[in-house]
């Protein structure tokens, strides 16, 4: 584990792989953390791949360097700590992967400094990027159920309970978005261990209250989420893993996504896999990265 100073965060983060091999930036989502990518990381750095992993704000060891900074979890802000990480460790071009929140921030440094990435793989939603604009028209009552939780999180009842509750709370979410995952307690409490940074509720409540346009930004921000919210296309080539079973994000039959992306893509749905895809699929997203790094 190593760490280092990136805009507004000590940002703590694994390194696999040789130093000089060619570099790929990995990140996870919520309620997860970097343990979504052992496999992952093991498999990269056998085939020469410098491999990144950082914590992202809010996660594990990852700090803020000052009490005054807002604890955002807004769509621009995580984008802004990955550029932040790429510029501390002079990475000029990567190969990015993620999903959930890690995916958003990899497809916001994709969308808007598309000179620093040689490729995307993006999970689950494979356009990443919040159309906050248009947040208040109503989904399909099916999809809204599977949305409870972030209308939880809208009330102080919900903040209490992530608060007080938090690794019962995930733990659920693992087990409702990965149906066909067998996985054991040890591999949950490893990666629960970094939801007790003192930050994660703030972070948390602030993310899923803010992609409503419930609550502001952070006016720090406000130049990327004003980029951000013309939907901007994605144009370095992009692979978009999807799992079948997924049970929060499942894949829709006709993808609507592509249109957004303007460099080679390919959509590939995995049957058996649930939203944690790097961890169940580790082979199959590791390959991706590969094909484009």
């Amino acid at each position: 584990m190593k760490s280092i100073q990136a805009g507004v965060l000590d940002i703590a983060y694994l390194e696999t792989g040789p130093a000089d091999g060619p570099p790929v930036i990995l990140l996870h989502g919520f309620p997860y953390d970097i343990h979504a990518y052992d496999e992952v990381s093991d498999l990269l750095a056998a085939s020469g791949v410098r491999c990144l992993v950082p914590f992202l704000r809010g996660y594990g060891p990852t700090r803020f360097l000052s009490a005054e900074t807002r604890r955002s979890g807004e769509q621009a802000a995580l984008g802004a700590d990955l550029l932040a990480f790429m510029d501390a460790l002079a990475i000029r071009r990567v190969v990015l992967g993620g999903y959930d929140w890690g995916g958003r921030a990899a497809s916001i440094v994709a969308a808007l400094w598309p000179e620093r990435v040689r490729g995307l793989v993006s999970c689950g939603t494979g356009y990443n990027i919040q159309d906050i604009a248009h947040a208040g028209i109503p989904a399909e009552p099916e999809e809204e159920a599977r949305y409870w939780y972030q209308y939880y999180f809208h009330s102080e009842r919900g903040r209490a309970g992530l608060a007080q509750k938090r690794h019962a709370l995930c733990h659920l979410l693992w087990k409702l978005w990965s149906p066909s995952w067998a996985f054991d307690e040890e591999t949950f409490a490893r990666s629960a261990a970094a939801f007790d940074n003192p930050d994660f509720v703030d972070i948390v409540i602030h993310s899923y209250c803010h992609r409503y346009g419930g609550i502001p930004g952070d006016p720090a921000y406000a130049a990327i989420e004003a980029q951000l919210a013309t939907q901007p296309a994605i144009t370095v080539p992009t692979i978009v893993l999807q799992g079948a079973d997924d049970g929060v994000d499942p894949p829709a039959r006709v993808d609507r996504d592509a249109a957004h992306f303007t460099a080679a893509y390919d959509r590939r749905i995995l049957p058996g896999i649930g939203h944690n895809l790097p961890q169940e699929a580790p082979l199959a997203f590791a390959d991706a990265v590969l094909e484009l790094a």
